[in-house]
């Protein structure tokens, strides 16, 4: 995973458009975000609410419910995406 900050607002948007029955700070990093209750369409509304804040966008093959599965897969699914857009546009 990467850095705390990037976790706590990912954690943050959790609470936020998640609608779980934990507070995301309460959940393992691991945990499995569906069995707290977060519904596809909940889903959807973490998601967008990530790419706005992190300044992303999900492409397709992470259009799944794995992508949101656990803070974690979140957190990897964030750091690929900041990842690819750091790296030099091909011409």
């Amino acid at each position: 995973m990467n850095n705390q900050s990037t976790l706590q607002t990912i954690r943050r948007l959790i609470d936020e458009n998640g609608n779980l029955t934990t507070p995301a700070r309460d959940l393992a990093p691991n945990a499995d975000l569906y069995r707290t209750g977060l519904t596809p369409f909940m889903a959807i509304r973490l998601m967008l609410a990530l790419e706005r804040e992190f300044d992303v966008e999900f492409p397709p093959r992470m259009l799944n419910r794995q992508s949101m599965s656990s803070i974690d897969a979140i957190g990897a699914c964030i750091a690929e995406l900041e990842q690819r857009q750091a790296l030099p546009k091909a011409a």
